[in-house]
């Protein structure tokens, strides 16, 4: 049995009849403040799932689905989340100082004033992801995907999104439509 629980008082959130918490199922679980450090979450659902303030450093979260869950103020420093799915997740604060997302799927997830520093996002879909005031520096978006990404206010240099990709190609025009759009973002 794994118990789950609250990372301050030691509540009890949640016991587990498992010996592992890989590929557990838990879409709409309330996690707020769950002490999850270091778990063994490949390929779990947490679709839906709030982890308001949560501690999931170190976890291994590879492959997992988090879409649409609420991670604002968690601690996911260090986490393994390469080919997991965020997609409208809201990260809004989180420390996700050095986390591995590569691969994942972060289109339309709120990072706004999240620690993303030297974080691994190779390959990351980041469309229309909310970054502002979001801090990127040493954040390695080699083919990064920020397409309508808002940027405002985000701390990172020029040179960290000289391999993300920043826009799309237009054939008919033979221009990049999202390019002036996006280097507005970067000016705030």
């Amino acid at each position: 049995m794994i118990e789950i629980r609250q990372k301050d008082t030691g509540l009890l959130l949640r016991a587990v009849t498992a010996e592992t918490l890989e590929g557990i199922n838990l879409r709409h679980a309330d996690l707020c403040g769950a002490d999850l450090h270091g778990a063994h979450l490949a390929s779990a659902n947490l679709e839906d799932a709030d982890l308001t303030g949560a501690d999931l450093a170190e976890a291994d979260l590879t492959g997992a689905v988090l879409d649409n869950a609420i991670l604002r103020d968690a601690n996911l420093e260090g986490a393994d989340l390469e080919e997991s799915t965020l997609a409208g997740a809201d990260l809004e604060h989180a420390n996700l100082h050095e986390a591995i997302l590569a691969e994942a799927d972060l289109h339309d997830a709120n990072l706004e004033g999240a620690d993303l520093q030297g974080a691994d996002l190779v390959g990351a879909d980041l469309h229309h992801a909310d970054l502002r005031h979001a801090d990127l520096r040493g954040a390695d978006l080699e083919s990064a995907a920020l397409i309508g990404a808002d940027l405002h206010d985000a701390t990172l240099n020029e040179d960290d999104l000289a391999d993300a990709v920043l826009g799309e190609f237009d054939p008919e025009t033979g221009e990049d439509e999202d390019e002036v759009e996006d280097e507005d973002r970067l000016t705030g």
